[in-house]
């Protein structure tokens, strides 16, 4: 037992060796499609909270060290107390001119200085956790709506070394996800669409597709048999021996293509429809009208779910979620009252699929792409072998 146990010990790896074996098998799973999820996910949620400290923990120091600047003014009285002033000099109204130009000034100060403020917003009450989250969100999927910004130093400065991991972590997660979704939608597509709702649809194809070969095989034999009548009265001499047999192993070979063109049944048994189906079915193309027919549906569907988060109609969630799929982001219309809340520690169910969606919508975007990317593939190489068959028929 004792030499046993001592050979089963000298057989074990060092510490070094499993912590390396470890190490490559959590990378290999963390950039699996699983992996790549999670990855995305907790990479969000600790921005979310890593922006959210850095922004209140500096709204709390500077106002500390500097609480004039914290202080609310009143814009309106300051306005009104310099127009009067300017009003109190000029009495007698000498240089009008000059006294409208002054006013004028002092109204368009006042209007930037609201707009100013309305722009900036409230100080901490947009770092919420939701509202830290749709940042973080924001940045890595490069839509930046802009109505969430960091005012310190040290969140400009981690956010963009936020961005430069984040961005090419999203651009990972687009290229796994819609991958695996495009796979699935093609293999639903081809068993559930062509198989099972029209199962004659397929069945016709296979049919039309023996029917166009057989034509084919009988053009290409009376092809070939012309061309041996021509060469073998042109080779009747004892001059051109050579030419007459390689005309004749050139009409053995096509015979024999066309022949076994020809072997292909006309109608065949069902299971033999049925089997070639099933075959077939793995490289089907999906048209690109399915695919822009998926994505007005999605978009569509959360024009609806938005519209009843937010109270926008119908028009301005179909523009919010387009612009968003679409990474524009103009920030025009952005998630509101109802997404990010003022607390700082709640968190709307309506936020999270709000995020869900955002997510999910573009890994669709993608995959809609990549398998129209195929279609027009598809289409071009039809069309290129359609031209090489013309200028092959020319040349002979």
């Amino acid at each position: 037992m004792s030499s046993r146990r001592s050979s089963f010990r000298r057989k074990e790896k060092p510490a070094f060796e499993r912590f390396k074996d470890h190490c490559r098998h959590f990378t290999a799973f963390m950039f699996s499609n699983v992996g790549i999820i999670l990855l995305v996910t907790f990479y969000t949620i600790g921005g979310a909270f890593i922006f959210q400290g850095i922004e209140i923990f500096e709204y709390e120091r500077l106002k500390l060290e500097k609480p004039h600047r914290f202080i609310a003014r009143n814009f309106s009285g300051e306005c009104l107390t310099r127009i009067w002033e300017l009003t109190a000099e000029n009495i007698s109204f000498f240089d009008h001119h000059a006294y409208r130009k002054r006013v004028n000034d002092v109204l368009l100060e006042y209007q930037r200085a609201i707009v100013k403020k309305q722009l900036k917003g409230p100080d901490v009450e947009q770092w919420s956790f939701s509202g830290a989250f749709l940042y973080s969100l924001t940045v890595i999927t490069t839509i930046g709506y802009g109505n969430i910004t960091p005012q310190s130093e040290w969140g400009k400065l981690v956010t963009i070394l936020y961005a430069i991991i984040g961005m090419p972590l999203f651009l990972l997660y687009l290229s796994n996800i819609g991958d695996v979704l495009a796979k699935s939608f093609k293999w639903i597509y081809s068993k559930v669409c062509l198989c099972r709702i029209c199962p004659g649809v397929a069945k016709r194809r296979i049919i039309r597709e023996r029917r166009k070969m057989r034509q084919m095989a009988r053009a290409l034999q009376l092809h070939d048999m012309e061309n041996a009548r021509g060469s073998s009265s042109y080779s009747s001499s004892s001059s051109n021996t050579s030419t007459s047999n390689s005309s004749s192993s050139d009409y053995t070979r096509s015979s024999h293509h066309s022949s076994s063109l020809m072997d292909i049944p006309f109608s065949g048994s069902d299971s033999d429809i049925e089997r070639e189906i099933r075959g077939s079915t793995d490289e089907i193309t999906v048209p690109v009208t399915v695919c822009i027919f998926v994505m007005v549906g999605y978009i569509l569907w959360g024009a609806l779910l938005f519209g009843r988060w937010e109270d926008w109609n119908y028009l301005d969630g179909s523009y919010f979620c387009l612009i968003s799929l679409s990474s524009i982001g103009f920030g025009d219309l952005v998630p509101g009252d109802r997404v990010i809340t003022a607390d700082r520690d709640k968190v709307e169910l309506s936020f999270i699929l709000c995020a869900v969606y955002l997510l999910l919508g573009m890994a669709v975007i993608a995959m809609c792409f990549n398998l129209m990317q195929e279609q027009v593939v598809h289409n071009i190489r039809a069309v290129k072998r359609g031209f090489k068959a013309c200028f092959r028929c020319r040349s002979s």
